[in-house]
């Protein structure tokens, strides 16, 4: 930590945020107050169903409510600050808050996207061997997908920080966005970053890539093995994985732009940026607990608990 604080003479950074008048400040304060609580509440209501509900302790639940602890995750760890900065005139973070941003930013959705190619692994054998379900998605190789993912994550994240860690922080330090991420950080170094970016951004790039073509090879067999079988089946499982091919889609098509083919374009970034951190943790609870009748069945079973001991 010396040696870092030796190479950058930066002790924090100036985040831009989304709005610059007052009245807009307001109005997105409120916004985004109103869509962090629900992203809070929603997914702590799908994982605490999963665990209290006997009916959903199967592996595609497991996966879920690990995937909703990543949301809530990856979504505080940028939200809170841009709510308070909503409330300040100088928008500041420190070096090392702008550090742990990326750092945990990146550990977090690299582990997301992971964990989306073990949920489709998940719907493969459920769809196409499902006599061999149990002994394949046992409790222990659950855990240790979900481990991998973390793993996977963790890895992802720290080859990243190796590098932006060691840059000369000299002289510009606006950031113009509401949270530190890589390519808006290493343009503010020192030095040349033109070749440095190419490869943070084909780092992450390779990361997102592969994910999502493992994900469209896995939904695309699936649908294909089912309608050999027979037309109707093709349509269940249409409809059994409709939930995951969206979340899919609208988590990774954000990803695309900001880390494979930057745009460069100020608001498109920042939009595509709000959607990644905020928009896709909000929507996922939302799409497994209303196109999920088990999800839907276990809401209404605790809501007449809850109703019956009063």
């Amino acid at each position: 930590m010396e040696n870092i604080r030796n190479q950058s003479t930066v002790s924090e950074f100036v985040l831009l945020g989304l709005g610059h008048s007052w009245s807009m400040q307001v109005l997105l304060l409120i916004l985004f107050l109103l869509l962090y609580v629900i992203i809070v509440s929603g997914n702590i209501v799908i994982v605490t169903l999963i665990i209290t509900d006997p009916h959903l302790h199967s592996p595609m639940y497991f996966f879920l409510a690990n995937l909703s602890f990543i949301d809530l995750w990856l979504s505080s760890v940028t939200t809170p600050k841009m709510i308070a900065d909503f409330l300040k005139d100088n928008k500041t973070i420190s070096f090392a808050g702008c550090m742990c941003q990326i750092l945990f930013v990146h550990f977090v959705g690299g582990g997301e996207m992971v964990l989306l190619v073990v949920m489709a692994y998940d719907r493969y054998v459920a769809i196409c061997k499902p006599l061999h379900y149990s002994t394949i998605m046992s409790l222990q190789r659950c855990i240790g997908l979900v481990l991998t993912s973390w793993t996977a994550g963790f890895v992802h994240a720290m080859s990243q920080m190796a590098v932006i860690v060691q840059l000369p922080f000299c002289g510009p330090r606006e950031i113009d966005s509401f949270f530190c991420d890589i390519p808006l950080v290493i343009k503010l170094a020192c030095m040349d970053s033109s070749n440095l970016g190419i490869v943070m951004n084909a780092d992450s790039g390779v990361v997102v890539v592969t994910c999502f073509i493992l994900l469209l090879m896995s939904y695309t067999y699936i649908l294909l093995t089912v309608h050999q079988r027979s037309k109707t089946g093709a349509s269940k499982a249409l409809s059994t994985c409709s939930a995951h091919i969206t979340v899919v889609v609208i988590f990774f098509v954000p990803c695309m732009f900001i880390y494979v083919w930057p745009l460069n374009i100020t608001w498109l970034d920042k939009f595509l940026a709000v959607f990644y951190s905020v928009f896709t943790p909000l929507l996922n609870p939302t799409i497994y607990t209303l196109r999920n009748k088990e999800m839907k069945s276990a809401m209404e079973r605790l809501r007449n608990y809850h109703l019956d001991s009063k």
